[in-house]
């Protein structure tokens, strides 16, 4: 058990464990940089970044530019999501025109219109289970999961309940057509990398 451990445990003991208290104590961390820090249902997770994971993410930024400007685009900031200390670092994610920072100076999970998740080994169960039901919940309108061991893409659309109704499948160099979404744009993916 580590010291970080001890005081996670101490603070539930105090029922003081919040996102700020967790990111605070990881801010004081050793953490390589190039790592991406994010906590799924209370749960801390480190993966660094590979570099195809790298330019799956920027192709999509670039082709999102069309709708988009950069001040809308984020990518490994801190969003917190609805559920139990879940505080995401997602990939990508692009913001509605109307988005105003919380009084922190964070993005709020009510103005995210897309969010883009590319697997990584490590984390992939995350992605497909606790942070898609927390987009769902918070109605992110457009959750895209890209996996480039498999080379396929996932988009889940139309949120209600707490759920993705719809769910489509296809491999790399399928266009991803978003025109009947809030971003309104085909995505290009023959030049995503596999792994």
């Amino acid at each position: 058990m580590t010291v970080l451990d001890d005081r996670i445990e101490m603070a539930e003991e105090c029922g003081e464990l919040t996102l700020d208290v967790l990111f605070e104590w990881l801010e004081k961390m050793p953490i390589p940089e190039g790592t991406k820090v994010e906590i799924v249902g209370g749960n801390i997770f480190m993966s660094p970044q590979r570099q195809n994971h790298w330019e799956i993410i920027f192709d999509i930024a670039k082709q999102l530019d069309a709708k988009y400007t950069q001040k809308r685009l984020a990518s490994d900031v801190r969003i917190d999501f609805p559920g139990h200390l879940n505080g995401f670092a997602c990939d990508l994610v692009a913001m509605a025109e109307r988005s105003v920072k919380d009084s922190r100076g964070r993005w709020r999970y009510q103005d995210v219109e897309f969010v883009a998740e590319v697997i990584s080994k490590d984390t992939a169960g995350n992605d497909h289970g606790p942070k898609k039901d927390a987009y769902a919940a918070a109605e992110v309108p457009v959750y895209l999961i890209v996996d480039p061991y498999t080379g396929q893409w996932q988009l889940h659309t139309l949120p209600k309940d707490g759920k993705y109704h719809s769910t489509v499948s296809f491999p790399f160099g399928e266009d991803i057509d978003l025109t009947g979404t809030s971003v309104d744009l085909v995505l290009k993916t023959d030049e995503f990398p596999r792994d």
